[in-house]
């Protein structure tokens, strides 16, 4: 059953077959061959079952929020605002990037909005300036992927909602592994110029008068996070009603820039519309998925598999781990998320570790699956912003940031209270 599974995913995503078409063809495969009753019967009330939830209405919400900003021109503002702070740092502009993405990640929600924002408000900067492109670019890809670990994460709430994980605690526990990375990342990218300053490039000067006045442009993404965070984090407000609060303040945030127009919101409400589809057939399609290998004893064959090999749960975690960076090289992320969930997570669990720690770590290696080729989509993301230029440069940039996701993933494990100290001060 499980080598159905796998070379059944491997063959369908290798036809470029969808994914929500993919995970529902495994589960009728799994009907037809390995379920003892007919479970195509439950396919109708399943899928219904599994969309019709309070809570997934916070993934619309968020998008929504997420293409307000984008086109009010907060993160455009913003990035200037940064890079007058951070340009004296070896780098100069490539912490903007990092910082940028980490502000934005805070209301976004999604790493691909993030990633997509920051390639626009700073390649006609690298143009500009001359920079070095590699760096330059592996610091876009890999702080775009900060959008899923630090809160509001889409990517949380789905994890949340299959493991039936309370979401406020997962936001809450990401949020220091999140920034940390962010930091790592900037520490990374300044030890890299300082080394070999021409992968950096000149910085923009700056006056403390232009620093100072600059702070205005991140107070709208600092009040959208105290918002949507601090909502939830007090208890006045669930994910999906502090989504809606988020949404009203990034509208009058656009109104107040004079960016609420008519095409603009048009704009949102149709980009809005095409991620949720796609998220929410993908989330149905695993539902059925989840079941027909409920049904079928697949999750309780792969258990006893593993366990008679007598391994120790740390070495169990590592073999899972291993297995979620290796399929990421494969796998888009949340497909990545939805089909390992739940096979994994039941042997991770039953281990004795903490669902919402381990939610955080998973998280890591979707992130990476994000900048690993062959279809890691932050590279795509980034490389669209460029048109006609060597798709390597990307590839050669994010080089340094998997390393440093790597050590974060090791950090966790060795230090689980990065993740669990600030949802048990709740």
């Amino acid at each position: 059953m499980l080598l159905f599974m796998i070379i059944g995913i491997l063959v369908m995503l290798f036809l470029t077959i969808p994914v929500a078409v993919t995970l529902v063809f495994l589960a009728f495969g799994l009907d037809i061959f390995f379920s003892p009753f007919p479970l195509v019967r439950a396919l109708g009330q399943n899928m219904w079952s599994s969309a019709n939830s309070f809570l997934l209405l916070s993934i619309p919400l968020f998008v929504l929020m997420g293409q307000m900003i984008v086109r009010s021109g907060i993160a455009a503002r913003a990035y200037d605002a940064l890079d007058y702070w951070l340009s004296w740092l070896p780098g100069g502009l490539l912490h903007s990037n990092v910082v940028t993405s980490t502000f934005f990640s805070a209301t976004s929600g999604s790493s691909v909005a993030t990633a997509a924002t920051v390639s626009t408000v700073a390649l006609p900067q690298q143009r500009a300036l001359k920079y070095d492109p590699k760096l330059f670019l592996g610091t876009i890809a890999a702080g775009g992927t900060l959008g899923i670990i630090i809160p509001p994460s889409i990517n949380l709430i789905v994890y949340g909602f299959l493991t039936e994980t309370s979401i406020p605690q997962l936001f809450m526990a990401g949020l220091i592994p999140g920034l940390l990375l962010a930091g790592l990342f900037v520490v990374v990218s300044a030890v890299l110029c300082w080394w070999k300053p021409e992968l950096g490039g000149p910085s923009r000067p700056a006056t403390w008068k232009m620093r100072f006045s600059s702070l205005i442009h991140l107070v709208p993404l600092l009040l959208l996070f105290a918002v949507i965070i601090g909502s939830i984090y007090t208890g006045w407000a669930t994910p999906s009603e502090s989504a809606a609060i988020g949404v009203t303040a990034s509208m009058i945030m656009a109104a107040a820039y004079r960016k609420l127009t008519l095409r603009n919101i048009l704009d949102a409400l149709d980009g809005t519309i095409k991620t949720t589809a796609m998220i929410m057939l993908i989330i149905m399609a695993a539902a059925f998925l989840n079941f027909a290998m409920s049904a079928a004893g697949l999750s309780q064959q792969l258990t006893q598999f593993i366990n008679q090999y007598d391994l120790s749960a740390t070495q169990m975690l590592l073999m899972v781990l291993l297995i979620l960076f290796i399929l990421g090289f494969f796998i888009e992320t949340l497909s990545l998320m939805v089909i390992t969930i739940p096979i994994l997570t039941p042997i991770v669990f039953g281990l004795g570790y903490d669902p919402v720690w381990f939610g955080i770590v998973l998280i890591i290696f979707v992130e990476l699956a994000l900048i690993t080729p062959p279809v890691g989509l932050n590279l795509y993301i980034v490389q669209a912003a460029r048109k006609g230029e060597p798709f390597s440069d990307v590839m050669i940039g994010v080089i340094p940031y998997i390393f440093v996701m790597l050590i974060m993933a090791g950090l966790l494990i060795a230090y689980p209270q990065l993740a669990l100290w600030l949802p048990s001060q709740g």
